[in-house]
């Protein structure tokens, strides 16, 4: 008689725990250095920005301090109703745009040009990056006094150079600021702005696949429809990112306005963060101030979404590459 002997059954134990802690313990101990610089980014981000939120919220005039209580949100009906903020709304879209759409054109130009091979190239790149490098206090300064002074500036002295050429005695004297002070004020901007969007738009010309641009040299493409048909598309997400980022940027200048306009004439100049500025330190209105930085914060916040939209798309096309 045959005895069937079973092989003992296995003991199921459970997996040992990997030395050191488990997956979260790991994790905490990749992150734990970041945490110092966590914290300091939300104290010096979002506490401040917590407390403009609060006082928003309130009626506070320092001229008045007795007199301060909670409104609500009767500061932002304010903001979205006043004369003045909504030119300053209006002043500040047609200044963004100006200086964003010259500066994309400009900037194109430009890299088209640098991304040719000349004598001289590095020190043409040099040059035209300069501007952007320049402090704009200092830059706002420059165009103030060194350009559009009347009486010594660069372009009325070069007006009068060329009336003498012509057999006049003096040219006109032309005071730029006063007679024409969006525009100035634009001039400036994009000169500053221009070698911003040339980098971005540099970037992208030679991030070009060349075996496109040379098949469609060999099957007879003109220059022309090269760059219609070819560069220009490839350029899209390259202008996206560049209009975007510049937005985010020209709708939060205040150095410009203050130095060369001050607002002025009649506040034709004045932008919705000079116009912060006043409501803050000359007509002392401190929640007003606040729920109009409230709104500049969140409309930067929805700018800088669809950049962050846009950089994410560029990075997902350069891998799938």
């Amino acid at each position: 008689m045959t005895t069937l002997v079973h092989p003992p059954e296995k003991t199921m134990r459970p997996p040992a725990r990997p030395v050191g802690g488990g997956s979260g313990e790991r994790k905490w101990r990749r992150r734990f250095p970041l945490l110092p610089a966590l914290v300091f980014t939300v104290v010096v981000t979002q506490l401040p920005f917590v407390a403009t939120l609060v006082i928003s919220t309130f009626q506070w005039n320092i001229l008045r301090p007795g007199d301060r209580h909670f409104t609500g949100l009767s500061n932002y009906g304010t903001v979205f109703t006043d004369e003045r903020l909504r030119n300053a709304v209006l002043n500040t879209v047609v200044l963004t745009a100006s200086v964003v759409i010259l500066s994309v054109v400009l900037g194109l130009g430009l890299a088209l040009l640098l991304d040719r091979h000349f004598l001289g190239r590095g020190l043409a790149r040099t040059l035209l990056i300069a501007p952007f490098l320049v402090m704009p206090v200092a830059a706002a300064l420059l165009w103030k006094h060194a350009i559009y002074n009347p009486d010594y500036g660069l372009l009325n002295g070069t007006l009068n150079a060329v009336y003498r050429l012509f057999g006049a005695d003096s040219g006109p004297t032309v005071d730029w600021v006063s007679s024409f002070p969006m525009p100035a004020l634009v001039v400036a901007l994009v000169w500053q702005w221009t070698p911003f969007m040339m980098l971005i738009l540099l970037a992208g010309l030679q991030a070009q696949p060349g075996d496109v641009l040379e098949a469609a040299k060999v099957d007879g493409a003109s220059a022309l429809q090269t760059f219609r048909l070819i560069t220009l598309p490839h350029l899209r997400q390259y202008i996206e990112l560049g209009v975007v980022l510049g937005s985010i940027f020209v709708v939060q200048t205040f150095d410009a306005v203050y130095t060369i306009t001050q607002g002025g004439p009649g506040s034709q100049t004045t932008n919705l963060p000079y116009e912060i500025y006043l409501t803050m330190f000359r007509k002392f209105e401190y929640g007003q101030a606040a729920a109009a930085g409230v709104v500049v914060v969140i409309g930067s916040i929805v700018i800088a979404t669809f950049a962050l939209r846009v950089v994410a798309s560029l990075f997902r096309e350069e891998v799938s590459r």
